[in-house]
């Protein structure tokens, strides 16, 4: 390398430095303004630092005007390519970056989002709004079922201090009166005070049930179970009732040897079909008929599934059925059999129901049929649990 050469690439790495100093120091003032500023401070410093290196190798080397003309005003279109393309990518960096922050802002808020907000960011940017658009409506999505569990709460509340306070106004009534000696049939209303000790038990029965079901998981035994055994218990338990309802009950089961068997608590399970069956009886009319059937689906999940002659349930209720403490209807009494709602009482019934359910990895839901509704529990064979 000959002594102009050396000299050459000194100045043209000397100059170098020099302006990218220059760019760092003035990169340095202005790293808490915005993104934009900082790429186009960080654009045109090496720009700079091109054009002043260039300049001095042209000045050193000799070069005729023109040709240097010609170097100069190449680099300088090049430089202004380079600082047009660096202000639109901070402009798209920006956009981006703006939309990021204005959806962390709205997440867990309700609002209509615009379409095509994202097409001029680049892919890391648009992934990222995505992934925020997605977990706001998530977050929206757990706010609205909060809302409603906690409106459900404060059903529960106000039906159970109805349900509650009725029954305890009877028994004073009735213990007032056996105290005074007005009542004459003594018996008769020890027989009143202890069915209705009995009805408030069970209210209390299912509040604690359901409080358990709503706590963490505790450890239960599990079994295998013939949901075809257990359901013609439960029909053969609740045929007195239903015959004193004027309700036909029928059972229907595959005709084989299929015990139809699941893995589960066995007391947990039958309560939950008899909260279907018990309420399918309460809300049919006399003369109609209650059909539980027990099959196996093409999957090999086990079905039972409860029909009745209600009347059908209104298509915007269907999803509310479960829901605790919900009834279907604006009275605090039950409502008479036939009546389309399913959820008189105090709305606890069916809530059970589905956290047996899903407690066991099962689906449970509500369908319309011609003349009633069918709930319908599906569960999984034992071979899925061994």
């Amino acid at each position: 390398m000959n002594k102009d050469m050396f000299t050459i690439l000194a100045l043209t790495t000397l100059w170098t430095l020099v302006v990218a100093g220059i760019g760092a120091a003035i990169l340095w003032q202005f790293r808490r303004r915005s993104l934009r500023v900082t790429m186009i401070v960080a654009g045109l410093a090496p720009m700079a630092a091109a054009l002043a290196a260039v300049l001095q190798s042209v000045r050193a080397m000799f070069i005729s005007e023109h040709d240097s003309w010609v170097v100069l005003w190449t680099l300088a279109f090049a430089a202004l390519l380079g600082l047009a393309m660096t202000v639109l990518l901070g402009h798209w960096i920006t956009t981006g970056s703006r939309d990021v922050g204005r959806r962390l802002r709205q997440l867990g808020t309700s609002y209509d989002a615009p379409e095509g907000r994202t097409r001029a960011v680049p892919a890391e940017l648009a992934d990222l709004t995505n992934e925020l658009e997605m977990t706001r409506k998530k977050l929206a999505a757990s706010h609205e079922r909060e809302r409603a569990l906690e409106a459900s709460r404060r059903e529960l509340v106000a039906f159970m201090s109805h349900d509650l306070r009725t029954p305890l106004a009877g028994l004073r009534a009735v213990s007032e009166g056996l105290e005074d000696g007005v009542i004459d049939d003594v018996p008769g209303a020890l027989r009143q005070m202890r069915s209705t000790v009995d009805r408030m038990t069970g209210l209390v029965d299912d509040l604690f049930e359901l409080s358990r079901l709503s706590a963490a998981p505790l450890p239960t035994r599990r079994s295998a179970v013939s949901l075809r055994e257990l359901a013609e218990d439960v029909a053969g338990e609740n045929n007195e009732h239903a015959r004193a309802e004027g309700v036909r009950l029928a059972l229907s089961t595959p005709n084989n040897d299929d015990r139809l068997a699941v893995q589960g608590d066995p007391d947990e399970l039958t309560r939950a079909v008899t909260n279907l069956v018990g309420n399918a009886i309460r809300h049919t009319a006399p003369g109609g008929t209650v059909t539980v059937s027990v099959d196996r689906e093409t999957d090999g999940r086990v079905r039972l599934a409860v029909t009745d002659a209600c009347g059908g349930i209104p298509a915007d209720d269907l999803e509310r059925v479960f829901d605790i403490g919900w009834r279907g209807d604006e009275q605090r009494t039950p409502e008479p059999a036939g009546n389309s709602t399913h959820a008189s009482g105090c709305g606890l019934g069916l809530a059970i129901a589905r956290g047996v359910v899903e407690s066991h990895d099962g689906k449970i839901g509500v369908t319309n049929v011609d003349g009633g509704c069918a709930f319908q529990i599906d569960l999984p064979p034992v071979a899925a649990h061994n």
